[in-house]
């Protein structure tokens, strides 16, 4: 039987499916560029009845409603306020609708700053509350610069959600909210998963709140997909769309053993493939950023890249099994080591190593202060070194939220800004400063303008190359001191002028 939409829901999409369905045509004749883009769900509204392919379950389907019981009540919609000037109606539903689907002839890619929320509303998205006293796991593009972050529960309970700390090379950030025995989600083990094996993916898509969807694992280990710095993504077929960013990808256990995060589709909606952080990044992130507000991260001090058949004959080497080390930073960990550009690292810690994504994998995993061997074969010749894995050089927060904000750049987070970061930003390798990653949204630098991706290369005036400069400047002035900042954004030179 046929069940007629609302009247105000039939009134609604009655303008937006013909736009929807040349939207959907053009995806498909765009040909194969296949973008991977975040299920976050920023400003879109529910655009037409979605139907999921049935999937042959096991035996124990009562099992899934049982996972599914028990999983729904911690799994939070998330609702990331920011304020922009709106540009009218039809600007905001055009934004919305190319958020969603793209625009006809242009590749899909991160909203620029200032066009990601359309009116004030901002993102929606999920997260999965992984302990009763309120912490809350979720992408780090959900909450990213919010002004505002509301939680609801799927018992209609609301909370002023906070943010505890964010890690955009993962992707992950956690936030907390003042709860008491609130449902929680355990932790599993996502070393165990099997590709074929059952998961449940728990989220809000479009709004929907507390949406189940089955799948299987259809693959591990996914890197190079270009969706964050850091990549060991479950891949699934389970649905994720729009909304799902941040929920939960649960084993037959009910255990958690991903957060869900990206999909790679033509239209901007499920086709198919979704990725998510597994529990085995998750789980040392948040522990991190609960326990400092910071992520710590092993370091070498290497640029290392694959090899391939030539790469592999010109240093002697058997196969293109290994990683082949582009440069060695000074002072670094790995020149006090020995190691040298050219050298292939084949072993990691008694392991071989297959490529250069799994040796960075082993090595950000790393405790700080461990003495590591590694196995590298250099001018054809086996060598075996002993690396002590440094901290990776990683954002300073100049204030936190347990700092004294004694001055009007406090509330911001910097690093440093080396060739790569710049050129991945679109501007010069010889672009000097320091890259602001986050903006504390409760201070008063905030209010100025500046953004996550600004480059910071002048303070009054005065030069800043790198962290310790900006530190040294930043330490320098007075609480009541009116600020010049001399910034670089998309490769524009831009003054901001901070006022107390």
């Amino acid at each position: 039987m046929k069940v007629p939409l609302p009247r105000h829901l039939a009134n609604r999409f009655s303008g937006l499916m013909p736009a929807i369905a040349v939207l959907v045509a053009v995806g498909f004749l765009v040909g194969e560029y296949m973008p991977a883009s975040h299920a976050s769900n920023a400003g879109s509204q529910l655009t037409a009845a979605t139907v999921h392919a049935i999937q042959p379950a096991p035996a124990s389907g009562n099992g899934f409603a049982q996972i599914a019981k028990g999983i729904t009540p911690a799994v939070v919609n998330i609702t990331a306020t920011a304020t922009r000037v709106s540009r009218g109606r039809d600007s905001d539903l055009r934004d919305q609708m190319e958020e969603f689907f793209g625009h006809p002839g242009r590749p899909r890619g991160p909203v620029p700053p200032g066009e990601r929320h359309g009116d004030g509303r901002g993102g929606v998205g999920s997260g999965v509350i992984i302990s009763p006293d309120g912490y809350i796991v979720t992408n780090n593009h959900v909450v990213e610069g919010a002004q505002e972050l509301a939680v609801t529960l799927p018992d209609k309970r609301e909370f002023r959600g906070k943010i505890v700390g964010t890690d955009p090379k993962t992707d992950l950030a956690v936030i907390k909210v003042d709860g008491r025995d609130l449902p929680f989600v355990p932790w599993g083990d996502s070393s165990k998963l099997q590709v074929g094996e059952y998961v449940l993916a728990v989220g809000n898509p479009f709004g929907l709140n507390s949406t189940v969807t089955l799948g299987i694992v259809s693959g591990l280990g996914r890197g190079r997909m270009g969706i964050t710095q850091y990549e060991d993504f479950i891949q699934t077929d389970a649905a994720i769309n729009p909304g799902n960013s941040g929920g939960a990808l649960v084993n037959q256990a009910g255990e958690l053993v991903g957060i869900n995060t990206a999909i790679i589709s033509q239209t901007g909606g499920y086709q198919g493939v979704g990725f998510a952080v597994p529990v085995s990044m998750v789980k040392p992130v948040y522990e991190s950023l609960v326990a400092t507000g910071k992520v710590v991260r092993g370091y070498l001090g290497v640029g290392i890249q694959d090899l391939n058949q030539d790469l592999a004959k010109s240093f002697d080497l058997k196969d293109s099994k290994g990683a082949l080390v582009s440069n060695v930073a000074e002072d670094s960990p790995a020149e006090q080591a020995g190691l040298k550009q050219g050298d292939v690292i084949v072993g990691y810690q008694g392991a071989p190593v297959e490529d250069a994504i799994t040796l960075q994998r082993r090595v950000t995993r790393t405790s700080v202060g461990t003495k590591v061997p590694v196995q590298v074969v250099r001018n054809g010749k086996t060598l075996d070194l002993t690396v002590t894995v440094g901290e990776q050089p990683g954002a300073v927060k100049v204030a936190g939220a347990e700092r004294a904000t004694d001055h009007a750049l406090a509330g911001l987070a910097v690093q440093g800004l080396d060739p790569k970061t710049a050129r991945d930003l679109g501007l010069s390798g010889k672009t000097q400063g320091v890259l602001v990653i986050e903006v504390d949204p409760d201070s008063v630098v905030a209010r100025s303008g500046i953004a996550p991706g600004d480059v910071i290369s002048e303070i009054n005036k005065q030069p800043v190359k790198s962290v310790q400069e900006f530190e040294k400047i930043a330490s320098g002035l007075k609480k009541d001191q009116h600020i010049l900042l001399l910034v670089n954004r998309h490769g524009a030179a831009l003054f901001i002028s901070v006022k107390v």
